[in-house]
């Protein structure tokens, strides 16, 4: 290697969606939408699970932190993907690279054990309903939701402290975003051993609460079947539902985007896959709790009656 490859690199540039020049404005508006949509809704689900008492219960505060994580999680990314889509600066300093890339990380293994939590809540609801009030008390929830944090924090410590450690020669990132991926491939450096680091943290972090999740699922499904009632399995089922749904792609999106092959698909593939799990997954969120959720729906109904009458 020589010296004219090693040139400090000090800011990487963002290709974007370069191979879609012609649909910029288009994804613009499309993505604008989604994002506000994404923005009001979490801020709905926030507000009416802190003004409305029915909903406070464990379910629905770990569904709040749930919403303000996914909230702060879009604020990271969006903004600046939509600005490059109509033609500001697509660079980014290494300091604010890794900046973004951290509080990446952080929110979306932090979304992952958060979701694990409500899981748990769900098993202890339908398999321990008369010890529910003891086991899930405010210090347990506290505790899971600041576990869930603290996890998030060490493995972007980790990770962030192995890929800022390669040296850069080329500042194009295939990308909108500084995600570790595309980072790691401007290094001119070999990155075997950081590939398997990665590849064996993303595992961990997707495939641990997605298997904490599928057995508290299996020991649900296992308490509803004993149910002799019919209309009582309905009602269990229904409580599960909503959260079902939110784990099935929010799992499904993070396992084909972290634990596939780095060679198997195109960039396009790539960014596109990307954008469900930016774009889409957290608006899946407040869709799926609001319309798809007799409480939720009865708060917000309460509230809107509430602000007639005043």
């Amino acid at each position: 290697m020589n010296k004219e490859n090693l040139t400090v690199v000090n800011e990487f540039v963002f290709q974007g969606f370069s191979s879609f020049h012609e649909h910029r404005l288009t994804l613009f508006v499309v993505f604008l939408t989604l994002y506000l949509l994404t923005l009001a809704g979490n801020a709905v689900i926030v507000i009416i699970i802190s003004i409305d008492r029915h909903l406070h219960t464990p379910m629905y505060f770990f569904l709040s932190m749930l919403s303000t994580s996914e909230t702060v999680y879009t604020l990271v990314i969006v903004p600046r993907m939509l600005s490059s889509l109509i033609g500001l600066s697509q660079s980014i300093s290494l300091t604010g690279c890794a900046t973004q890339m951290f509080l990446f990380i952080t929110l979306a293994i932090n979304n992952c054990f958060l979701l694990t939590a409500m899981g748990y809540d769900r098993y202890v609801a339908i398999c321990n309903p008369l010890r529910y009030a003891v086991i899930m008390n405010r210090k347990l929830c506290a505790q899971l939701v600041l576990g869930a944090c603290i996890i998030g924090l060490l493995v972007a410590i980790i990770q962030i402290s192995s890929v800022f450690r390669l040296p850069f020669c080329a500042k194009e990132v295939a990308h909108y975003f500084c995600d570790i991926r595309p980072v790691m491939k401007l290094s001119c450096a070999d990155t075997t051993v950081h590939d398997i680091i990665n590849f064996v943290i993303s595992s961990m972090v997707i495939v641990v609460p997605m298997g904490l999740v599928f057995i508290s699922y299996i020991l649900i499904i296992s308490t509803i079947l004993k149910i002799a009632s019919a209309e009582g399995r309905k009602k269990a089922f229904a409580t599960c539902a909503s959260h079902l749904t939110v784990v099935i792609v929010h799992y499904g999106c993070a396992s084909i985007a972290y634990l596939k092959p780095k060679s198997e698909n195109t960039r396009d593939e790539d960014q596109l896959i990307s954008v469900t799990y930016t774009i889409f997954t957290p608006l899946l969120n407040p869709v799926v709790y609001t319309l798809r959720n007799k409480e939720v729906k009865d708060a917000i109904y309460r509230a809107i009656a509430r602000k007639h009458l005043a």
